[in-house]
Formats: C-alpha cells, sequence, structure tokens
C-alpha cells in the first residue's frame, strides 16, 4: 500500500492509502505503485487518478510537484 497526500501551501487536501496513483508529469502521465523507487517530479495541470481500496477516484489539479519515497506519494500544487 501507498500513502498519497495532496497538499497546497494552505492544507493537507487528502490523505488515503492507496494501491495505485497515476500522475500528470510535465512529460507525460506516469503511475506510482508500491515500493516504487524514489522521485521528485514536476506536475502539469490534469488529473490524479487513484484507487483507494475498491474505489477508483479522480482529482483536477494545478500544476506542482511530487515526491516519491517510502511508499508515500506527496503532490504539492499551489
Amino acid at each position: 500500500m501507498l500513502t498519497l497526500k495532496i497538499i497546497t501551501p494552505q492544507k493537507e487536501l487528502l490523505s488515503a492509502r492507496v494501491s495505485l496513483v497515476e500522475l500528470p508529469g510535465a512529460m507525460g502521465r506516469f503511475e506510482v505503485l508500491q515500493d516504487h523507487a524514489p522521485l521528485i517530479s514536476s506536475l502539469a495541470a490534469g488529473t490524479i487518478r487513484y484507487v483507494e481500496g475498491q474505489e477508483e477516484h479522480r482529482i483536477e489539479t494545478q500544476p506542482g510537484f511530487v515526491e516519491v519515497r517510502d511508499n508515500v506519494v506527496t503532490v504539492c500544487i499551489g
């Protein structure tokens, strides 16, 4: 499992245990699964898709950054 956190400078928008996250990278969409290699990437405006339990969710987002480390996906949008 992964922990997905979506934050802004003002507050935390989401903290959830998920099985996958698909992100709108600046160079194209990419997917993060459990035990993904650490990375930092810029994000384009677009849709974040994630699976929590048996439910798929989608969130429209602004440009920002993502850090993946130790099964925690932290998305910073502003």
